[in-house]
């Protein structure tokens, strides 16, 4: 799943990644989503920031695409709100 969300000049490429993640000392492994974030400013052909690989607070993977999709795009939001931010300063 992929999603691209117009945000102050920027484009928030957020894509989902599944799979299982293995605990320390766990017997069995868990599955979950990792948000993939891009930042581009709109117009432009490269990308702003490297790619972002995100999870829950704690590293965890999400648990479902959606929780996946709107924790990127959440994520994504403040990496422009602070941009913007430094630029204005």
């Amino acid at each position: 799943m992929n999603r691209t969300y117009p945000y102050h000049g920027f484009e928030v490429e957020v894509g989902v990644e599944a799979g299982f993640h293995w605990r320390k000392g766990a017997s069995m492994s868990n599955y979950g989503y990792i948000a993939i974030v891009r930042i581009i400013k709109a117009g432009a052909p490269l990308a702003h920031f490297t790619p972002l690989r995100l999870g829950e607070s704690g590293g965890a993977a999400f648990s479902t695409e959606g929780a996946a999709i709107m924790g990127g795009y959440s994520a994504g939001r403040r990496l422009v709100d602070d941009l913007l931010q430094g630029e204005s300063t």
